[in-house]
């Protein structure tokens, strides 16, 4: 049967994995991101773009919109949009205060608001059963260094956690998925140092670093009929380097 699956983040890395495997399964796919070009050469087969911030209000509604007129319902949520808050513009402050409130506004409203408002406003139009997903990290589990952006995707667990109680008994599920160190992905902003990326993989038990492919191979199966009784987790699909050595 074919599905209607929402994507945030669906033109680059992780979503853009997700979203070829779901359309590759006959699904049909509605990208969402902030950048309409980006969106537009992504290749997904019979994919719907919409381009908005979905951390604000006015670009979930113009999402509620689409998926009104051109799915009418949804079947699987994927939120994979979100990232390195560092990437974005400075408060362009001296004040130190001026700098942590900007610094961590921006990865809440980046990886957590942008989630949470997807999800609120299409969480009744939501299929029995349905699916849920949000894509987390790592650094939820083991700090980031700031601390913000850490933050921001930890605040996904407990509300993964209260939605999956809220939306069980429609038959919905939803999970998290906490990766690690991913390569081809727009989130350290270019190429990583070599004595960097050396560590990071030698921070895993299987000595290699992950890939769009095996994130979205995860979210695809807690998508999938086989996952109906997995709810409330957040799976860890880093190399086990989650537990460190």
């Amino acid at each position: 049967m074919t599905r209607n699956v929402v994507i945030s983040g669906g033109g680059t890395g992780i979503g853009l994995a997700v979203a070829r495997l779901f359309a590759a399964g006959g699904d049909r796919v509605l990208l969402v991101g902030r950048r309409r070009e980006v969106l537009e050469r992504a290749g997904v087969p019979g994919a719907v773009v919409c381009a908005g911030d979905i951390s604000g209000v006015e670009g979930v509604r113009g999402v509620v919109r689409v998926v009104d007129e051109e799915f009418g319902g949804v079947d699987v949520l994927v939120h994979g949009a979100g990232g390195n808050g560092g990437l974005e513009p400075s408060s362009g402050s001296s004040d130190p205060l001026e700098v942590v409130s900007h610094e961590w506004g921006v990865n809440f409203r980046s990886n957590t608001l942008s989630a949470v408002l997807l999800t609120e406003a299409l969480k009744e139009r939501i299929s029995s059963p349905g699916r849920v997903l949000f894509v987390s990290s790592i650094a939820a589990f083991r700090g980031s260094g700031s601390g913000a952006y850490a933050a921001s995707k930890a605040a996904l667990h407990p509300y993964a956690h209260d939605l999956a109680r809220q939306l069980g008994p429609r038959g919905i599920t939803v999970n998290v998925v906490a990766p690690g160190y991913v390569e081809d992905t727009e989130f350290f902003g270019g190429p990583v140092a070599e004595e960097r990326r050396e560590r990071l993989i030698g921070e895993t038990s299987n000595g290699r670093a992950g890939t769009p492919g095996d994130v979205a191979e995860t979210l695809h199966w807690l998508a999938s009929a086989g996952a109906g009784h997995v709810t409330s987790q957040v799976v860890q699909v880093n190399g086990g380097a989650e537990r460190g050595h």
